[in-house]
């Protein structure tokens, strides 16, 4: 059965390499969902994941990182909102400056706060998400292929991982289901029938960018919080970019991005998996290659498999009210 333990580790790997493309996948779907294009995941993420190491560090408090992360997320995606819905600027130019400002000022400052290349300390004990076991694990764990799956797959996760599948259900009842997200989808389409209804378009937009950032800010502080130890320079490694790839992939809809994000996460896992591997006749594979192969079938897999994916039609079109 080693072929089943195999399995299950990479699948468990997965999972958690999934959740924070998952978290930055739903935040995009809700900003681009209201027509405001996001680039800026990654730098969003990025600032995320240092102010919640730090404010973890400082506290001692896992739960504190992760106010500190969507704070600061949030701060970013407000001023992402300004400048793309209050000034009317170019939502891409907008999302490329906060990437941007994110890698140079959460290196700057963490050089200058703690003096180790823009690292922060280690964070230990109660200053990290511990995973948590779930109700009959272990009691079902010598159960032949369901035990191992619920044991460690389902169960086994931080508190973060579980926030992202509840996110992901929310986020697809919300926009389907409720009044809230029909009017979100209706800005994205038709802004000016929208705004005819007496509905504001400028509030609706505004609500989704900070989502947005709330969700980018879960999605970074689960990188340095809970998945490493700390935080280190641009430790994001282009996953908001490869979120913005899984949210066309999924043609900007809920469920289909928690697929492609954990079909991601995958091979991001099964990558990591083939370091060292010496394929016969060929020898061992350079580490470069494989770190290369999740970015690589990515595009692939955006060339050839997902069809014509067509963006709400008001996507990247500031909205100018007529008078």
């Amino acid at each position: 059965m080693d072929w089943l333990s195999t399995g299950i580790a990479v699948f468990d790997s997965g999972v958690r390499l999934a959740v924070p493309l998952l978290f930055a996948c739903l935040a995009g779907l809700w900003s681009e969902r209201s027509g405001v294009v996001d680039i800026g995941l990654e730098g969003k993420m990025l600032v995320a994941a240092f102010a919640g190491a730090a404010a973890a560090h400082a506290t001692g408090n896992a739960w504190a990182g992760l106010g500190a992360g969507i704070l600061v997320s949030t701060a970013f995606a407000l001023v992402h909102g300004f400048a793309a819905i209050s000034q009317r600027g170019n939502q891409i130019v907008s999302g490329v400056a906060v990437n941007m400002l994110a890698v140079g000022l959460t290196a700057l400052v963490g050089n200058a706060w703690y003096k180790q290349g823009g690292r922060t300390p280690p964070l230990e004990g109660a200053a990290r998400f511990e995973p948590i076991t779930l109700p009959g694990a272990d009691a079902i764990r010598g159960v032949p292929i369901v035990g191992p799956l619920y044991a460690d797959v389902i169960s086994g996760h931080t508190v973060l991982v579980y926030i992202a599948v509840l996110a992901t259900v929310l986020t697809a009842w919300v926009l389907a289901r409720t009044r809230f997200g029909l009017r979100l989808r209706a800005v994205g389409e038709n802004p000016a029938a929208v705004d005819t209804a007496g509905i504001s378009v400028m509030g609706l937009r505004y609500t989704a960018v900070v989502l947005a950032g709330v969700l980018c800010g879960l999605g970074g502080a689960y990188l340095s919080v809970a998945q490493a130890a700390g935080f280190l320079t641009q430790m994001t490694a282009g996953k908001g970019f490869i979120a913005l790839a899984a949210l066309i992939f999924a043609k900007w809809r809920a469920w289909p991005a928690l697929a492609t994000c954990l079909l991601f996460g995958l091979l991001d896992a099964v990558s990591i998996r083939l370091q060292g591997v010496v394929v016969p006749g060929i020898g061992q594979v350079p580490v470069q290659a494989i770190q290369a192969l999740p970015y690589a079938l990515t595009v692939v897999l955006l060339a050839g498999f997902i069809g014509r994916a067509i963006p709400p039609r008001a996507s990247g079109l500031p909205y100018v009210k007529e008078r």
